[in-house]
């Protein structure tokens, strides 16, 4: 497999879902179906956990305003996961430091999971449950196909990783009104929330 490229593409699908990267390399690996994935992402502790964990991402991502909480939560997780599978990657190639490898596939990581936060943000404004579902299985199934045609494929993964990304931040940067607008909206409702509940308002 082609390093770089892979690091890449897992970092942008980590950012979407980093429980199912761990849990289809780890798959992919166990099968062997690929010989170049780390026996650490084959471990049963580990695929049982990311499979676990993979579960509740797919129900939080699919419940309105519930999902951009999971988001908020996974800010860091995300990138890390990236960085971590990358190094990981790396170590098992040995063709690559694994200090650079962490570097791309945890900033790759970090920049697909905003625009995958904003994103929801915008969506979120809509009143009906539906978009979310749609978008939550399609970003699974994106992530699913990337992975397993990156393992094969991994240049040509790693452009279309690139192009969905980059169609991501710009579709984000033009729903930003709508991503203020929720915002300001969630912030709102803290203050109501405070002001029923007699808490001292925040600064």
């Amino acid at each position: 497999m082609s390093l770089l490229p892979l690091i890449f593409t897992s970092g942008w699908a980590s950012g979407i879902n980093a429980y199912a990267v761990v849990l289809l390399f780890g798959v992919f690996g166990a099968t062997g179906l690929s010989d170049e994935v780390p026996e650490s992402l084959q471990r049963t502790d580990v695929l049982i956990v990311a499979a676990a964990l993979f579960l509740c991402d797919a129900v939080a991502d699919k419940i309105p305003y519930v999902d951009s909480v999971w988001d908020s939560v996974h800010t860091v997780i995300r990138p890390v996961s990236g960085a971590v599978v990358g190094a990981l990657l790396a170590g098992q190639s040995g063709s690559l430091p694994e200090v650079a490898a962490g570097a791309v596939g945890g900033s790759t990581a970090l920049v697909s999971h905003l625009v995958k936060a904003g994103a929801r943000m915008a969506i979120n404004t809509s009143p009906e449950p539906f978009s979310n579902i749609f978008v939550s299985t399609a970003e699974d199934l994106g992530v699913a196909g990337i992975i397993a045609f990156a393992v094969f494929h991994p240049v040509a993964a790693a452009v279309i990783a690139g192009t969905l990304l980059l169609l991501g931040v710009v579709t984000v940067a033009f729903l930003a009104s709508r991503i203020r607008g929720f915002l300001r909206r969630r912030a709102r409702r803290r203050a109501e929330k405070r002001l029923a509940t007699g808490a001292p308002p925040a600064f």
